[in-house]
């Protein structure tokens, strides 16, 4: 579904933060993708997304992300963004949820029946005419993952989905995730969120690959974590 073919990328000449990046994600593989800070967690999103471009070549689904190509690529992807507050943009949440099919080409009709559908699947009805401003951080991040499925996007990516929520908002989000059938791709310095919602893991240091695997095994692996500064998840920690 996703796959990167000997991708480099620098924004300052001959200073890589992308070097030969190659993996591949199959269709309804759910992957989390670590790192510290500056090893090119958010690089490789916005290459995927198209608001980069480098070296190599990456495909979404078979389709070449290009120039040319974007318009057909951002319709099989959803981004759900760190800060729910550059997503949700419009004053209701129903309103968020219906611009972009509407904007997909869908008649009002169509496009109000997938808002139903969504918000019913997520639990989230009485959400549907509430105003952005008057929610909670933890319904605004339903809210922005509502958005998204409605959009019937082939694969989700995330970035920090956990962020700034409090426990229980957090373990909504991560059983929702869960569910979720669609393709994922997912980075955050919640390894245990990590842990909980993804089977494979990719960790990243500088750029490159260092490890990628069963999840289970990557965030169980004391020393590789902290060679690559980063540490155990909190619930293996005192194992």
């Amino acid at each position: 579904m996703i796959e990167f073919q000997h991708v480099s990328f620098s924004y300052e000449k001959d200073r890589p933060v992308i070097e030969d990046l190659s993996f591949r994600i199959e269709r309804g593989e759910s992957v989390g993708l670590i790192g510290a800070n500056g090893a090119g967690k958010s690089t490789v999103m916005k290459l995927l997304l198209g608001l980069l471009s480098g070296e190599g070549k990456i495909l979404v689904d078979g389709i070449e992300v290009n120039r040319a190509s974007l318009s057909a690529v951002r319709r099989r992807l959803g981004f759900v963004l760190q800060n729910s507050d550059n997503q949700m943009f419009m004053p209701t949440v129903y309103e968020d949820m219906i611009f972009a099919p509407l904007n997909y080409g869908l008649s009002r009709e169509e496009a109000e029946r997938r808002v139903d559908a969504v918000l019913e699947q997520l639990g989230l009805q009485e959400l549907k005419h509430r105003h952005n401003h008057r929610i909670s951080g933890g319904e605004k991040r339903m809210a922005a993952i509502a958005t998204i499925l409605a959009m019937e996007p082939e694969v989700i990516l995330m970035d920090e989905p956990s962020s700034a929520l409090d426990p229980y908002n957090r373990r909504l989000v991560i059983n929702t995730i869960r569910a979720l059938p669609q393709t994922k791709l997912i980075t955050s310095h919640d390894l245990d969120m990590i842990l909980d919602t993804c089977r494979r893991v990719i960790l990243l240091d500088r750029g490159r690959i260092v490890a990628d695997g069963p999840a289970d095994e990557i965030l169980r692996n004391k020393e590789l974590l902290e060679a690559h500064r980063m540490e155990l998840p909190f619930c293996l920690a005192g194992r």
